[in-house]
Protein backbone atom coordinates (compact mmCIF):
# COMPACT_ATOMS: atom_id res chain seq x y z
CA UNK A 1 0.00 0.00 0.00
CA UNK A 2 1.39 3.36 -1.01
CA UNK A 3 1.08 6.35 1.35
CA UNK A 4 1.54 9.75 -0.22
CA UNK A 5 4.25 12.01 1.10
CA UNK A 6 1.83 14.62 2.53
CA UNK A 7 -0.26 11.94 4.23
CA UNK A 8 2.85 10.54 5.88
CA UNK A 9 3.88 14.03 7.05
CA UNK A 10 0.45 14.70 8.55
CA UNK A 11 0.30 11.28 10.22
CA UNK A 12 3.73 11.75 11.81
CA UNK A 13 2.93 15.34 12.80
CA UNK A 14 -0.40 14.29 14.36
CA UNK A 15 1.27 11.43 16.23
CA UNK A 16 4.01 13.72 17.56
CA UNK A 17 1.46 16.29 18.73
CA UNK A 18 -0.52 13.56 20.50
CA UNK A 19 2.60 12.19 22.23
CA UNK A 20 3.70 15.72 23.23
CA UNK A 21 0.23 16.45 24.64
CA UNK A 22 0.22 13.24 26.70
CA UNK A 23 3.73 13.93 28.05
CA UNK A 24 2.78 17.49 29.03
CA UNK A 25 -0.48 16.35 30.62
CA UNK A 26 1.18 13.52 32.55
CA UNK A 27 4.07 15.72 33.70
CA UNK A 28 1.71 18.46 34.87
CA UNK A 29 -0.46 15.98 36.79
CA UNK A 30 2.64 14.51 38.46
CA UNK A 31 4.16 17.90 39.34
CA UNK A 32 0.92 19.34 40.73
CA UNK A 33 0.09 16.09 42.52
CA UNK A 34 -3.19 15.37 40.75
CA UNK A 35 -4.10 11.73 41.18
CA UNK A 36 -7.33 9.79 40.90
CA UNK A 37 -9.11 9.14 44.19
CA UNK A 38 -7.12 6.45 45.92
CA UNK A 39 -9.33 5.55 48.84
CA UNK A 40 -12.90 4.50 48.89
CA UNK A 41 -14.85 4.69 52.09
CA UNK A 42 -16.90 1.57 52.59
CA UNK A 43 -19.48 0.47 55.13
CA UNK A 44 -21.32 -2.84 55.42
CA UNK A 45 -24.65 -2.26 53.68
CA UNK A 46 -26.33 -4.89 55.88
CA UNK A 47 -25.40 -3.09 59.12
CA UNK A 48 -25.26 0.52 57.91
CA UNK A 49 -28.28 1.55 60.02
CA UNK A 50 -26.46 0.46 63.19
CA UNK A 51 -22.96 1.63 62.22
CA UNK A 52 -21.71 5.11 63.19
CA UNK A 53 -22.25 7.75 61.93
CA UNK A 54 -25.22 6.43 59.93
CA UNK A 55 -26.93 5.07 63.04
CA UNK A 56 -27.79 8.70 63.91
CA UNK A 57 -28.52 10.51 60.64
CA UNK A 58 -29.10 14.23 60.91
CA UNK A 59 -27.65 17.69 60.54
CA UNK A 60 -24.84 18.47 62.98
CA UNK A 61 -23.07 21.78 63.57
CA UNK A 62 -19.31 21.17 63.34
CA UNK A 63 -18.04 24.76 63.29
CA UNK A 64 -19.07 28.37 62.83
CA UNK A 65 -21.60 28.30 59.98
CA UNK A 66 -20.41 24.79 59.08
CA UNK A 67 -22.54 21.65 59.23
CA UNK A 68 -22.29 17.93 58.54
CA UNK A 69 -25.34 16.25 57.00
CA UNK A 70 -25.26 12.50 57.67
CA UNK A 71 -27.88 11.01 55.35
CA UNK A 72 -29.27 7.67 54.24
CA UNK A 73 -31.01 7.22 50.92
CA UNK A 74 -33.37 4.25 51.02
CA UNK A 75 -36.50 2.98 49.28
CA UNK A 76 -39.23 5.63 49.62
CA UNK A 77 -37.08 8.44 51.05
CA UNK A 78 -34.11 10.07 52.66
CA UNK A 79 -33.35 10.52 56.31
CA UNK A 80 -33.31 13.21 57.52
CA UNK A 81 -35.96 14.46 55.14
CA UNK A 82 -35.96 18.10 56.31
CA UNK A 83 -32.96 20.26 57.18
CA UNK A 84 -32.71 23.97 57.94
CA UNK A 85 -29.47 25.93 57.69
CA UNK A 86 -28.51 29.62 57.73
CA UNK A 87 -27.54 31.53 54.60
CA UNK A 88 -23.88 31.07 53.67
CA UNK A 89 -23.56 27.79 55.57
CA UNK A 90 -21.13 25.17 54.35
CA UNK A 91 -22.58 21.66 54.48
CA UNK A 92 -20.44 18.53 54.33
CA UNK A 93 -22.69 15.74 53.03
CA UNK A 94 -21.93 12.17 54.14
CA UNK A 95 -24.35 9.86 52.33
CA UNK A 96 -24.87 6.15 51.61
CA UNK A 97 -27.62 3.66 50.82
CA UNK A 98 -28.52 0.46 52.70
CA UNK A 99 -30.58 -1.22 49.98
CA UNK A 100 -30.27 -0.43 46.25
CA UNK A 101 -28.62 2.19 44.03
CA UNK A 102 -30.18 5.62 44.54
CA UNK A 103 -29.27 9.10 43.41
CA UNK A 104 -28.97 12.36 45.28
CA UNK A 105 -29.46 15.45 43.16
CA UNK A 106 -30.11 19.01 44.29
CA UNK A 107 -31.25 21.20 41.37
CA UNK A 108 -29.55 24.60 40.94
CA UNK A 109 -26.41 23.34 42.72
CA UNK A 110 -23.55 21.12 41.62
CA UNK A 111 -24.57 18.34 44.02
CA UNK A 112 -25.09 15.09 42.12
CA UNK A 113 -24.18 11.72 43.65
CA UNK A 114 -24.90 8.06 43.05
CA UNK A 115 -25.63 6.24 46.30
CA UNK A 116 -24.30 2.72 45.95
CA UNK A 117 -24.96 0.34 48.85
CA UNK A 118 -21.86 0.10 51.02
CA UNK A 119 -20.10 3.08 49.43
CA UNK A 120 -19.83 6.32 51.40
CA UNK A 121 -20.15 9.55 49.40
CA UNK A 122 -18.75 12.87 50.59
CA UNK A 123 -19.53 16.25 49.09
CA UNK A 124 -19.18 19.82 50.38
CA UNK A 125 -21.35 22.73 49.27
CA UNK A 126 -21.87 26.31 50.48
CA UNK A 127 -25.45 27.56 50.18
CA UNK A 128 -25.23 31.25 49.21
CA UNK A 129 -28.83 31.76 48.09
CA UNK A 130 -31.83 31.62 50.45
CA UNK A 131 -34.79 29.40 49.69
CA UNK A 132 -35.92 25.81 49.70
CA UNK A 133 -33.73 23.26 47.94
CA UNK A 134 -35.30 19.98 46.87
CA UNK A 135 -33.26 16.79 47.16
CA UNK A 136 -34.31 14.29 44.48
CA UNK A 137 -33.46 10.69 43.62
CA UNK A 138 -32.40 10.65 39.97
CA UNK A 139 -31.68 6.92 39.69
CA UNK A 140 -34.71 4.70 39.22
CA UNK A 141 -34.78 2.56 42.35
CA UNK A 142 -38.09 0.72 42.15
CA UNK A 143 -41.62 1.25 43.41
CA UNK A 144 -41.89 4.50 45.35
CA UNK A 145 -39.07 6.19 43.44
CA UNK A 146 -41.31 9.13 42.54
CA UNK A 147 -41.95 9.85 46.24
CA UNK A 148 -38.28 9.90 47.21
CA UNK A 149 -37.35 13.48 48.14
CA UNK A 150 -36.16 15.68 50.99
CA UNK A 151 -35.71 19.43 51.50
CA UNK A 152 -33.05 21.83 52.69
CA UNK A 153 -34.32 25.24 53.79
CA UNK A 154 -31.75 28.03 53.67
CA UNK A 155 -32.85 30.88 55.93
CA UNK A 156 -31.86 34.43 55.10
CA UNK A 157 -30.43 35.87 58.32
CA UNK A 158 -31.77 39.34 57.42
CA UNK A 159 -35.40 38.20 57.51
CA UNK A 160 -35.06 36.04 60.62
Amino acid sequence: MHIHRYERIWLVLGGLILVAFLIILGSYAFIVGKTPPSHMEMVDAQTVRTSPPFNKPGLYKVGPNEYEAVMLGFAFGYTPNKMTIPLGATVHFLVTSPDVVHGLYIPKTNINMMLIPGHVNRFTHTFNKPGEYLILCHEYCGIGHQAMFATITVNDNKTA
